[in-house]
């Protein structure tokens, strides 16, 4: 049957005289691929082999960083991306909880001063009452608890959005409080739990002390006293990195109190040195920063208090200078500390579990798919 009417040439032998004489192979044929190929120098386009120049391609990144394990410039960087990727749900969702904290302790600092006489006293550079030390006392602390509860609130609500911008997705202050509302009663307690164990501590080691100073000399307390203390503050030191990823699990993981203590010691095991830096790294940065923000208005607020002497109103303005100054710095800084912690932590578990992978997986959705379709991810395999 012939080629043209859709059938095959039938086999046989070549043609005489094919192929010409000399054609195939030649005679300096010494093998595939010919000696000196590739030439020097020639990688395809993003071939990744190490003896290629141009090196291994990118890693994919659909959002804040790259899936891979990451460095501290990843982290940093990726803690500033996804505040400008979700400005109203980071920016925004700080501000008014920082707010209202600021102004729930600002009332609880000025009223029981106002009440006593204590705020003029304080104006004028007189001594205290009795009454207005206790009334300040307490709602210092009262204001300490607001800032703290709100502050736990804060964070519960920041990894919801940073877990969701490791994928490139945008998230609303209300899709991340329905997400989060289920976890704050699991933070608040395990944050509870953490100040207990800090003063228990603090308070075994203040009773030595206070045992010491009774019965022997003051040399031999220094000598008791100071490896004591130091004890301690290494030992809160270390405890505080060893759970330093619990909030994170609470959320992301969805775990209990215990569950989440027992993983944050598992992650932090092999790395602590790391994170140790990069957590007191990014702390210090962020201090930084809110120092600087707050300085102007702390020296007005001090300089209102000393020209206004026996003004209530100077007074109470210079109190409020001084908040607005620490309000804006924690407004700038708690978004990147959140940041920090939570993409340190998906480093730990891209180092320690292959979770690059997994996350490589939610990635590679199809375009128009939910964005809580890779909340998921973030389970631990047995959930």
């Amino acid at each position: 049957m012939s080629n043209d009417a859709g059938g095959f040439i039938p086999a046989g032998p070549p043609p005489p005289g094919y192929p010409p004489p000399g054609y195939y192979p030649p005679p300096s044929y010494q093998g595939y691929p010919p000696p000196g190929y590739p030439p020097p120098g020639y990688a395809p386009p993003g071939y990744g082999p190490a003896w290629y120049p141009q090196g291994p391609p990118p890693a994919l990144k659909p959002g804040v960083i790259p899936l891979r394990p990451l460095s501290l410039s990843d982290i940093f960087n990726g803690a500033i991306a996804y505040v400008r990727m979700n400005p109203k749900a980071t920016l925004g969702l700080t501000t008014a909880v920082v707010v209202v904290a600021q102004l729930i302790a600002l009332v609880m600092q000025i009223g029981p001063l106002a009440a006593t006489g204590g705020l003029t006293s304080v104006s004028e550079g007189d001594d205290v009452s009795d009454a207005a030390l206790i009334g300040s006392s307490l709602s210092s602390l009262a204001s300490v608890g607001t800032t703290g509860l709100a502050t736990i609130v804060l964070s519960g609500l920041l990894t919801v959005v940073v877990g969701r911008a490791v994928f490139g997705a945008h998230i609303t202050i209300g899709e991340a409080w329905q997400r989060a509302r289920g976890r704050l009663l699991a933070l608040i307690g395990f944050v509870v739990l953490e100040f207990f164990g800090a003063v228990i501590l603090i308070v075994v080691v203040v009773g030595v002390l206070i045992a010491a100073i009774s019965t022997v000399n003051d040399g031999a307390v220094f000598l008791i006293g100071a490896p004591l203390v130091v004890a301690l503050v290494v030992a809160l030191a270390y405890l505080g990195v060893k759970l330093s990823f619990a909030p994170t699990l609470i959320v992301l993981e969805r775990l209990d109190i215990v569950s989440a203590v027992r993983r944050s010691f598992a992650l932090v095991k092999n790395d602590f040195w790391r994170v140790f830096g990069i957590i007191v790294l990014g702390q210090l940065v962020s201090g930084m920063i809110a120092g600087a923000v707050s300085v102007p208005f702390t020296f007005g607020g001090q300089l209102l208090l000393v020209m206004d002497s026996g003004s209530m109103s100077g007074a109470i303005i210079g109190l409020i200078l001084m908040a607005i100054g620490g309000a804006i710095g924690q407004i700038i800084t708690s978004p990147f500390n959140a940041g920090v912690v939570v993409l340190l932590y998906t480093d730990r578990r891209m180092r320690a579990e292959a979770f690059d992978l997994v996350l490589q997986s939610g990635a590679a959705t199809p375009p128009g798919t939910p964005a809580d379709s890779t909340d998921h991810l973030w389970l631990t395999p047995h959930r």
